[in-house]
Order: C-alpha cells, then structure tokens, then sequence
C-alpha cells in the first residue's frame, strides 16, 4: 500500500506512546488519522499539533467504538489502515501467600477479566468494526482494501511473574492474528502483529532512570529500551509491504524475558 493522502488511518491508543508514534509517522506520508484514545486532553493536543482528528474512545464499549468510527469517517472517510496500540498491564500472581501473616490471596478474577477485555477484546472489536468498513472500499492496485496492524508483547511467549491476565490478553492477539488474515484473504485485508519488547512508553515513563537503566541493560543489544519510532518504523513496513501478512513479530532487541 502507497502512503499519501488519499489513505485514512484509524490508531487505538493514539494519543501517546507507540500509537503516537505511528501517527506521527503515518502523517508524515499525508495520511490522514484519526486518533481513537481515552485521553481527550492529549488526544485533542496531539491531533492539533499534527493535523489529525481525535474520536475519544473506550475499547471495552461498544457503542463508545462505534461513535468513535463513525466520527473518524465523517472527517476523514473510510479508513484503509487500522493500528491497535490501546492496551494496559497488571502484576498479580495466580496464588500468593504473605511470609510474615501466611495470608493467602489469589488473582481476582475480575482483574484478570479487566485486562482481557481491554487489550484482547478491545482490540478484537477495533478489527472486526474496521474490516467491515474496509469491505465498502475499492480495491488498491494488486486487489488489497486494506492492513491491519496490532500489538501484543513478548510477554506473549516469555511472560513473567505475575503477568498472567497481560500474557493470555497478548497471546489472545497473537493468536487471532493468522486467523483473522485467513478470514479476509479474499477481501484483500492483511493482518500482523508486533510484540514488542521493554519500550520506553508511557508505561514505564514513570519509572525512575536508573530503573530504565537496569531494565535497557537486560537487553542483548542495543542495551537500552526500545523507542516508539522504532515501532512505527515496523508498523509502517508491514502497511506499506504487500506480502506482509499473518506474521506476530518480535521487536524486542533479542530479549528473552526472565521469570522476574
């Protein structure tokens, strides 16, 4: 697919972090985006700054989806691009016990249930709302409508302690990736995955220094976190790249995670 300004992106999580980045980048090629996100002040800071239009969001409401799309094609028309980045994290062990009390304690489910329905069925929804739409499109020179981009984490293969809900919500996008390629082969719909390693993001934005430090150290090379461009730049090959497609891919530095 040719990046220019007769292509409409929609980006989940866009207003910061991994999303940011790809819209940035995207807009960079005349694209234009629309930013779905939660965060309605730098959602709408973001977009002015960049030319895009913010459609505030909550992935795990349907109707709030809905609304979100329809605003982002009202604007900018239907969209061939679809990038998935909302998503967030807990630690909690399946079973603890407190070494000084003996206390024992077990992940709610609730919370377990929190984080799948944001980072598995959010994203879901997002690809199932947006191929949809793209199905109304006319075919692109060599037949394609449309790419889907999404992410998950290597904690999808490697999780650590404590990540179950994050893990199985990751693993969940990892593995409806093929599937979903598979299911819009013949409309000329492709479907990757990025998994990410330790990224510098809004997510550990709050971490100390020396913390990020510590954590880049773990990576075999280069020994440092990951930054939002270098997602972008992958995200934007497997867009741009035509016979990109049903692939979950690592952009980790060749990390392999350790238990804790």
């Amino acid at each position: 697919m040719e990046l220019n300004s007769s292509i409409a992106a929609v980006i989940t999580g866009g207003a910061s972090g991994l999303g940011e980045a790809t819209a940035r980048a995207l807009r960079t090629h005349g694209v234009k985006v629309a930013l779905l996100d939660m965060n309605k002040d730098k959602g709408e800071k973001l977009a002015a700054e960049i030319g895009a239009t913010f459609c505030q969001a909550n992935v795990t409401d349907e109707e709030s989806v809905l609304a979100a799309f329809e605003k982002a094609r009202k604007a900018n028309g239907q969209e061939r691009i679809l990038v998935n980045c909302a998503g967030t994290g807990n630690a909690i062990k399946t079973a603890s016990r407190d070494k000084k009390t003996g206390e024992t304690r077990r992940f709610p489910t609730d919370a377990f249930n929190f984080i799948i329905q944001i980072n598995l069925i959010g994203t879901y929804r997002c690809i199932a709302i947006s191929a949809q739409g793209m199905l109304s499109l006319e075919p692109l020179a060599g037949g394609e409508r449309g790419a889907i981009v999404n992410t998950a984490s290597v904690a999808a293969q490697d999780g650590q302690i404590g990540q179950a809900a994050y893990t199985a919500s990751k693993a969940g996008i990892n593995g409806v990736t093929l599937v979903v390629a598979r299911d819009l082969a013949q409309e000329g719909i492709r479907c990757n995955t990025i998994m990410p390693g330790l990224f510098n993001t809004p997510l550990l934005g709050a971490a100390p220094e020396a913390v990020k430090a510590a954590l880049g150290a773990q990576v075999p090379f280069p020994q440092r976190l990951g930054n939002p461009p270098e997602y972008a730049s992958l995200a934007l090959e497997m867009i741009t790249n035509g016979y990109f497609n049903g692939e979950c891919v690592r952009l980790d530095g060749a990390i392999r995670m350790a238990p804790r």
